[in-house]
């Protein structure tokens, strides 16, 4: 009989141990933590392409004795012309001075200068050491750089002066107060002022002149100094001439002589 009850309880009690073995062992193994799940892939940056702004251009500052003018110069347009103004204004390019004849090395050459030739809805004319637009060259003579796509159409085009002949480039220049397209093709434009300089010449091309004269005022405006800032490289300083006239003035310009050697007509 004691038997009999000793068999139940033993098999009551092998369970309960196998049921303990059981739960222990589940507790001992921990859960296995959920996969993370994969981040999508970072998109690839597109590829950003380099914009290179165009080197700044060059530009004079004319320091006069009736106020500042300022100018955008073309080198790309006219490298001969700017290189030889350039050189001119700062003094890096030789030359000769038409009344004395002496070489001058290291001297600006339009230091000291005037407008010696103003003509209202027209233009100022300067740049010559003799003061008279009719001075010897005081550079060797250069060709005429025409651009098709650069035309006299606005006020303010900063250009050579010549005799008529496209091989008469040389220092002086000029500044148009008007469109004067009657210049077109004859003359280098090789830069373009602001508007605070052509309203500057404007009342320049105003001022009283000599009539004996060619247009010269009785008080002309005298060019101080010439301070180049270059915004970009500048071509090197070429040979160049006295500059002349530009054609004769447009329709509401008093009468001018025709083209003559040293000033624009």
């Amino acid at each position: 009989m004691r038997k009999a009850m000793a068999i139940p309880a033993m098999i009551f009690l092998a369970a309960l141990a196998a049921s303990a073995q059981s739960s222990s062992a589940t507790q001992a193994t921990p859960a296995a933590k959920p996969s993370t799940a994969a981040k999508p892939a970072t998109g690839a940056k597109p590829a950003t392409t380099a914009v290179h702004a165009a080197p700044a251009k060059p530009t004079a500052i004319i320091e006069t004795t009736a106020g500042k003018m300022a100018c955008t110069l073309f080198p790309d347009k006219a490298p001969i012309g700017v290189a030889n103004f350039i050189g001119l204004a700062t003094g890096t390019k030789d030359w000769k001075n038409p009344v004395s004849g002496a070489t001058k090395h290291g001297v600006p050459l339009y230091d000291g200068t005037i407008f010696h030739r103003v003509i209202p809805e027209f233009m100022i004319q300067g740049g010559d050491p003799a003061g008279t637009g009719s001075g010897a060259d005081p550079v060797a003579p250069f060709n005429v750089e025409a651009s098709a796509d650069l035309l006299f159409d606005r006020p303010g085009r900063l250009a050579y002066a010549n005799t008529g002949r496209p091989t008469s480039n040389s220092v002086q220049f000029f500044i148009t107060e008007v469109p004067t397209p009657h210049l077109n093709g004859g003359y280098t434009i090789f830069g373009q002022c602001d508007d605070a300089t052509v309203a500057l010449v404007k009342q320049i091309a105003r001022m009283a002149v000599d009539p004996a004269t060619d247009h010269k005022p009785f008080r002309p405006v005298r060019i101080n100094h010439i301070t180049i800032n270059r915004g970009g490289a500048a071509p090197k300083p070429a040979t160049g001439t006295t500059a002349k006239k530009p054609a004769a003035a447009a329709p509401k310009a008093p009468a001018t002589t025709a083209p003559k050697a040293a000033s624009p007509n």
